[in-house]
């Protein structure tokens, strides 16, 4: 399992192991169309081989897969429907299943041909959009009322280009007008679109063999799962040097969105982090370096090239221009910097504090133990270093401290907490346990494997929950889900991310696969895939599950079952939901912070619904600014009813947001403090059944 782990490493240098993109070892001259190279008839080979004899699910290559396939791989290149015509689509339909006997064949022809069409229609699109950039904007008549489809997934394909230029000369109006919102100077826009569809088009000339390559065969192996993916020689060499962190970044995992890039999830404890400001789902549209260095504009980018950009020296600083990702229609751009570093593991460590809460007449002391990653220094661990960092050594550790401070109830808080080892995940649930098994591990050919904790110390005897949220994946949904299956304590909070299967990468004679080949299963017996751990006790989430989660993924594994094992019940938390689920939602009621959280997301589910957006600038400032009030008028009725003053614009809550720490539990934390009552009133309810915390009773 240590490649998770090292998975996580890899993320230090926001190199996301989505990237479908790669550079390669040819180039086709200018002008002329990009060929499959010779050894990529037996690569592709390999990779079926590997598909067929390894992947966890039987997939048969036939006409119905063709059919997928053709489909995936157009989408991947036009997801928005705005480069290819209907005469395109017509002419690659004649392929539509034929591309399960291409496969099997080594065929790459169609792949091509189709990729070369994209980059002449890419060519003509941004050859279009310069050449009214020439002629000035005064052609663009922002008083008219007119709207752009902006959620174009299930659009018709353009009838011919007369449409396609229709289409295209609203999207410069709303690349026009955003920068107008902006408050940028018609020089200014003119400048800056020019720069950014100048970089398009030497972009679109710098496809490579090997990109074509790539992109065709993960739209084969997306059919499998989503993680299951091809890496070209110079990802798989990125990818190796990232795991010997011989390079610095700002700890971001990055994905490709149409013609974005988009913030998948943060390392935690990295610079972006620490600096407070970069959230997932932000799309980055600019990238400058240095304090004062010109912001580049990054739409349109090739994955590889935008992480480059962010890629640099530990200690220099990177500026990003970012955009919210919940708000595809109006998104007005902000710019952010980051001091560019290595994650240290000692950062990374799980951290105490306690939480002193009123009781009615008496202060009651809950314990909190944040655990940022499952982590261990394998290297130290190898050399026989008796004083070697991991997890549960460092969770030990704190547990002897507020064992002494005599604490009445302990939070694990494993909010934002992506996952690493495996065996630190097992090794934390025996800290809560006598002995017995922690997961189950179900091969492709239905081996399953029971790994748990056969150490008898049991640490920590006392009542405890553990919070999640949306964010926290893999270790952490087994630690979750162990303790929520042995009633060993509460799980609060949000539905947890849903990865629940095991990679393992596969050299190749060019580049690597990264293979899915097993699933965890809780000691319940039900996976942690696509599901993840429902909480006991539910809180909003701050993150729509069709956008972060493995639900939100093409073609993720299902959810399922397999046989329980023998495992002991430590209480009986169950018979108690009920009523802690009332207390809590009667606190919740008057509580400021859950009443900002639901509105929030309302607003949130609000812009999300937009799927036009107008294009006469009267109507738009109108909009901006009465989404602008509705935000900063949610922000100042919690900040009232918390005594603090309120914000003049909302750029004051964004200062507010790059001042706050990141590196120690926030003991006004509203979702900690809400958990540590919902364990007192367990404490209150349950006593004297708690206080043994033995199997079976």
């Amino acid at each position: 399992m240590k490649l998770n782990y090292f998975a996580v490493l890899l993320l230090i240098c926001g190199l996301t192991l989505s990237t479908t993109q790669a550079f390669a070892t040819t180039e086709a001259k200018a002008g002329q169309p990009l060929v499959p190279n010779v050894e990529y008839t037996e690569t592709s080979s390999e990779i079926l081989d590997f598909l067929r004899r390894g992947h966890y699910q039987n997939v048969e290559i036939n006409d119905a897969l063709s059919s997928k396939m053709l489909d995936r791989y157009i989408e991947g290149l036009d997801k928005s429907r705005i480069y290819f015509t209907q005469e395109d689509i017509r002419e690659f339909e004649k392929n539509r299943y034929r591309l399960d006997n291409d496969l099997n064949e080594g065929n790459l022809s169609t792949a091509y041909t189709i990729f070369n069409r994209y980059t002449q229609r890419m060519t003509e699109r941004i050859r279009f959009m310069m050449g009214h950039l020439d002629n000035g904007l005064d052609s663009l008549d922002f008083d008219k009322l007119e709207s752009l489809e902006i959620d174009r997934e299930d659009a018709p394909w353009a009838s011919n280009t007369a449409e396609l230029d229709s289409l295209w000369r609203k999207r410069l109006k709303n690349a026009v007008l955003l920068l107008k919102l902006s408050k940028k100077s018609n020089e200014e826009i003119i400048s800056k679109l020019r720069s950014r569809y100048r970089g398009q088009l030497n972009r679109a000339g710098q496809f490579k063999s090997s990109d074509v390559f790539q992109i065709y065969m993960n739209a084969f192996t997306a059919l499998y799962d989503p993680h299951t993916q091809y890496f070209s020689p110079r990802t798989s060499e990125n990818f190796n040097i990232n795991m010997k962190l011989s390079l610095e970044g700002i700890g971001a995992v990055l994905q490709s969105e149409d013609e974005y890039t988009k913030v998948l999830r943060l390392v935690p404890a990295g610079p972006a982090d620490n600096a407070g400001q970069l959230k997932p789902t932000n799309r980055i549209v600019g990238v400058g370096q240095g304090a004062d260095g010109d912001i580049i504009d990054v739409i349109g980018w090739r994955l590889d090239d935008v992480v480059d950009r962010i890629r640099g020296p530990k200690g220099s600083i990177v500026r990003l221009e970012i955009i919210p990702g919940d708000d595809k229609a109006d998104g007005i751009a902000r710019t952010i910097s980051i001091v560019r570093d290595t994650v240290k593991l000692e950062e990374q460590s799980a951290k105490k504090e306690i939480l002193q809460i009123k009781n009615d007449d008496k202060t009651v002391k809950i314990g909190v133990i944040d655990i940022p990653a499952f982590y261990s220094d394998y290297r130290a661990q190898q050399a026989g270093d008796p004083e070697y960092k991991s997890t549960t050594r460092d969770v030990l550790n704190l547990l002897y401290d507020l064992n002494r401070e005599k604490i009445d109830g302990l939070i694990i808080d494993l909010r934002n907490n992506g996952g690493g080892s495996l065996q630190e995940a097992i090794s934390l649930t025996g800290l809560f346990i006598r002995t017995g098994p922690a997961v189950q591990i179900r091969s492709a050919e239905g081996a399953i494997q029971v790994l748990g904790d056969r150490d008898p110390t049991f640490v920590y005897t006392g009542p405890l929950a553990v919070i999640v949220n949306r964010l926290s994946a893999s270790a952490s949904e087994i630690f979750a889900g162990a303790i929520q299956d042995y009633q060993r304590g509460m799980v609060i909070g949000s539905q947890t991310f849903g990865k629940g299967t095991v990679q393992s990468l596969q050299p190749l004679g060019s580049g690597q696969l990264k293979l899915t080949q097993s699933k965890f299963y809780r000691i319940s017996g039900a996976s942690t895939q696509h599901r993840g751990v429902i909480p006991d006790i539910l809180y909003p989430s701050a993150f729509d599950a069709a956008d972060i989660g493995e639900s939100a993924l093409p073609n993720a594994l299902a959810w399922d079952t397999i046989p329980t094992v023998n495992f002991p019940k430590y209480s009986n938390i169950n018979d108690y939901l009920i009523e802690l689920r009332q207390r809590h939602e009667k606190r919740a009621l008057t509580t400021p912070d859950f009443t900002y959280l639901l509105e929030k997301r309302k607003l949130q589910d609000s812009v999300k619904l937009k799927t036009k957006v107008s294009l006469n600038e009267k109507v738009r400032r109108l909009e901006r600014s009465q989404a602008d009030s509705a935000q900063l008028n949610m922000e100042n009725k919690l900040r009232l009813a918390k005594g603090k003053e309120p914000l003049r614009e909302l750029s004051d809550l964004e200062k507010e947001s790059a001042d706050d720490s990141r590196n120690k539990i926030d003991q006004e934390d509203p979702l900690l403090i809400e958990s540590a009552q919902i364990l007192l009133d367990y404490i209150s309810i349950s006593a004297p059944t708690v206080a043994s915390s033995k199997p079976g009773q």
